[in-house]
C-alpha cells in the first residue's frame, strides 16, 4: 500500500469515528431531554408515548389527598383550561401547597393519570417556573412580573 493510500485510509477512519461519536452523542442528548407540557397539551396527546416529560401548572385547591402513614399522594394540576390528576410517591417539597405553581417530572399512565417521579415547587413567594408563568399568563391568570423573572 502506498503512503498516499495509507493517509486516505487513516483520514477515512478518523471521519467515520468522529461521525459515529457525534451520532451517539446526539442520540444520548435526545433520550435525556425533558420537554415541558401543560395539562391541556398532555391530555391532547402531544407528549411522545412512553417518554418522560415535565408537567406544569397550578395545584388545584382541595385536590390533594394522602393516606395517613403513607408517602403516596395524589393531587390535580391545572392550567386553568384543563386539569390532570397526578400521583407521586415520596416526600413533597416543603413549599408544596395547593393553589401554587408546580412542575412534575414523570410520564403518563394508560389510565390518563400522570405518574410523577419528581415534584418541584416554588422556592420563594415570588418565584414561579418560567414555563408555568408563561402558560398561566396565556390563560389570563394574573401573574406578577416578578414571578416570570
Amino acid at each position: 500500500m502506498t503512503p498516499r493510500r495509507q493517509r486516505m485510509l487513516t483520514v477515512a477512519l478518523v471521519l467515520v469515528g468522529v461521525g459515529l461519536a457525534v451520532g451517539l452523542t446526539l442520540q444520548a442528548f435526545q433520550e435525556n431531554l425533558l420537554y415541558f407540557y401543560s395539562p391541556t397539551q398532555a391530555l391532547a396527546g402531544e407528549p411522545p408515548e412512553g417518554r418522560k416529560f415535565r408537567l406544569g401548572g397550578l395545584v388545584e385547591e382541595g385536590s390533594m389527598s394522602r393516606q395517613p402513614g403513607e408517602l403516596k399522594v395524589s393531587f390535580v394540576v391545572s392550567d386553568l383550561e384543563q386539569s390532570l390528576p397526578v400521583t407521586y410517591e415520596g416526600v413533597l417539597p416543603d413549599l408544596f401547597r395547593e393553589g401554587q405553581g408546580v412542575v412534575a417530572h414523570g410520564y403518563m399512565e394508560p389510565d390518563g393519570t400522570f405518574r410523577a417521579e419528581e415534584v418541584l415547587a416554588k422556592h420563594d413567594e415570588n418565584y414561579m417556573a418560567p414555563e408555568v408563568a408563561e402558560l398561566l399568563a396565556e390563560q389570563g391568570h394574573p401573574v406578577k412580573e416578578q414571578a416570570a423573572n
